[in-house]
């Protein structure tokens, strides 16, 4: 893969009548420099129905740069954070790297050249006492050519380009300047977006729908819950492939398994066959990236208690960790090799179904508030139940299952709160606090196991000494961790907090 750039970038619209000002003066002690005008041919491909546009992002060919994905924002903000990716190339066709980065968001779609921009660009570059800038102003005077005809349609924009050392205060600085000077309102809207047809304009695949109080219907909820794990699981599928930053797999995860415990605590009002196909499939995908996951989870847990053994045992670390590493690739390839299947692509396609129109029962009809109280309480009173019947000295196992119940009696809670308000709220946020503590346990509990195993294949390596210190360190957190859960239990349990139900 290519080279992967992190963007961060503020767009200001701006009329014809509009003169980029000068920005001397804009900050105390910065050196300006204006960059010679550049002249840039760009062209955006998609789907027939514009799959990368409606989930915010864009694959672009641009002579002299190559192919370029821009991977979706993290948010809706002015300021917009994204990804870029970039691989060199020529030609009409894009590279199978990048075809293979966006197939969660095309699946089976094909790509093709849709629109094509001629860009006259002039950059100002705002310079500390570094080499590098601290920040950026571009201007743009961009025209639109569409599936080869003549230019229809242009426009202008304005970017100021946000480096790691633009402080907020130097922002605010430029963006004044420039709203003085006749720049309009930031906006969110891509280029590529703004380039389209205005009949073409895309809606989102997957509608988050608004939950309103007091009109709501059950099945708004469910709709409302299966949607915003779709759309983090469909997003963070091209951080998954890229395997640059362990929260793609950890968010992808939580998406399935949230959706999973939301098709189980709706399963009074959504059609039965119809749910247990899909978390049948979703326990398929969770179980994949669950096995990545536990690997970059032991990883950064063994690479932290790596620090804290003495220097001659560092070197046998490294190998215990090598082992490690080398299992946790092989996991994600693996993965990868599935993603990139049939069954894979069609669950997101059932996914997206499913987002935009669930298989409801006619119970889904009724008024939300009174509903999800039942719902969000069955839970919550089978974990109440299996706390009880523990005895005094609750096995790993059994504090494990109490961690499964924790996650699923927090997302019915979180599945309900913004149509039941702050108390809901107070309560997930106590139970998301008991499941970390679980987790941190569980954490320890598997690192002791597999260091424990790791000794017994390596019993006469050089780490073996290593991995004896670790398992220490790791039975001491568990330890710690297990004195603790009752406290978070106890805070949980408190009437106040569940008395909503």
């Amino acid at each position: 893969m290519g080279s992967d750039t992190p963007e961060r970038e503020l767009t200001l619209e701006a009329g014809p009548e509009f003169q980029l000002p000068s920005l001397f003066g804009v900050d105390r002690g910065l050196a300006i420099r204006l960059r010679s005008p550049e002249r840039l041919v760009t062209t955006y491909y998609d789907t027939e129905d514009l799959r990368l546009a409606r989930w915010g992002a864009n694959l672009r060919q641009r002579r002299s740069e190559g192919w370029t994905v821009e991977l979706p924002a993290e948010s809706s903000s002015p300021v917009l954070a994204r990804s870029e990716i970039t691989v060199p190339g020529e030609g009409d066709s894009p590279p199978d790297e990048l075809v293979d980065l966006v197939r969660g968001l095309t699946r089976a779609a094909d790509l093709r050249a849709r629109t094509r921009l001629s860009t006259r660009r002039r950059r100002v570059e705002l310079f500390g006492t570094g080499p590098e800038p601290l920040a950026g102003v571009v201007e743009d005077d961009v025209s639109v050519h569409h599936d080869g005809h003549a230019s229809r349609s242009a426009f202008r924009e304005i970017e100021v380009e946000i480096g790691d050392a633009t402080t907020p205060a130097l922002l605010d600085a430029l963006v004044a300047r420039l709203r003085l000077a006749g720049a309009g309102a930031a906006s969110s809207t891509s280029r590529y977006i703004r380039s389209l047809d205005p009949g073409a304009s895309p809606a989102p695949e997957v509608e988050v729908p608004e939950l309103r109080a007091g009109s709501a219907s059950v099945g708004d909820v469910v709709r409302d819950a299966i949607a915003r794990s779709v759309v983090r699981l469909i997003r963070h599928d091209p951080i998954v492939r890229l395997d640059t930053d362990p929260e793609g797999v950890r968010r992808a995860r939580v998406a399935t398994r949230r959706l999973r415990s939301d098709l189980r605590t709706f399963r009074k009002v959504v059609d039965d066959g119809w749910a247990t196909s899909l978390r049948d499939e979703l326990g398929w995908l969770a179980s994949l990236l669950g096995t990545v996951r536990d690997g970059d989870v032991l990883l950064e847990r063994l690479r932290r208690h790596a620090l804290e053994l003495p220097d001659a045992a560092r070197p046998g670390a490294t190998e215990v960790l090598a082992t490690l590493e080398a299992a946790r690739d092989g996991s994600h390839r693996t993965l990868l090799e599935t993603i990139r299947g049939e069954r894979y692509l069609a669950l997101l396609e059932r996914l997206i179904a499913a987002a935009n129109d669930p298989a409801l029962r006619p119970e889904a009809g009724a008024p939300a508030e009174a509903v999800l109280r039942t719902l969000a309480r069955r839970p919550w009173h089978s974990l109440e139940r299996h706390v009880a019947a523990l005895g005094a000295s609750p096995s790993d196992e059994e504090l494990h299952d109490i961690r499964i119940r924790t996650e699923r009696a927090r997302y019915a809670a979180e599945a309900a709160a913004p149509l039941l308000g702050p108390h809901v709220r107070a309560f997930a946020k106590a139970a998301a606090r008991l499941q970390d503590v679980l987790g941190e346990l569980n954490g320890a509990v598997v690192a002791e196991s597999w260091l424990r195993e790791w000794v017994q294949a390596h019993a006469s390596s050089t780490g073996a000494t290593a991995a004896t210190g670790l398992m220490a360190c790791e039975r001491a957190e568990a330890e710690r961790w297990r004195r603790a859960w009752r406290d978070a239990w106890e805070e949980l349990a408190s009437p106040e907090l569940h008395a909503w139900m």
